[in-house]
């Protein structure tokens, strides 16, 4: 697990966390301190959610596809993953803050993406690239 990278966000109530980083996005938990904190494995990232009652204040920036809040994080994963995190956000009821949109059509950079919330409002933005090989490449 060498070069993952560790986040720490406010959660709110960890129990509701845990049910939505574990059951619905399918994450394991990890190392925690009762009543304080408790570690996710997010796609093999350290995501560290602490108890808490303050939120993270979001706004919009523009984009190709029209505004999207920040701060966000999120993970590409596969065609596959993505699709079957849709159906498990969907089948679980939440809503999107951004419905799934696909960006950069028809160029080697070829995205779906949508933006969700966590219970406490943190941000998410999960992704899918068609060709994930171009990741880091410019475009100049």
């Amino acid at each position: 697990m060498s070069n993952c990278l560790h986040l720490a966000i406010p959660a709110g109530d960890l129990e509701k966390a845990k049910v939505f980083y574990c059951d619905v996005l399918g994450c394991k938990t990890g190392n925690s301190e009762d009543g304080h904190w408790i570690d996710i494995d997010f796609w093999g990232n350290e995501l560290t959610l602490h108890e808490s009652t303050e939120r993270l204040p979001s706004v919009r920036h523009e984009v190709d596809m029209g505004t999207v809040s920040v701060p966000h994080f999120g993970v590409h994963m596969s065609e596959d993953e993505f699709q079957a995190l849709k159906k498990r956000i969907e089948s679980a009821g939440l809503p999107y803050l951004d419905k799934p949109y696909r960006r950069f059509k028809d160029t080697e950079f070829e995205q779906e993406t949508f933006f969700i919330e966590d219970p406490n409002g943190n941000v998410l933005e999960m992704k899918t690239m068609t060709n994930p090989e171009v990741l880091f490449r410019t475009t100049k």
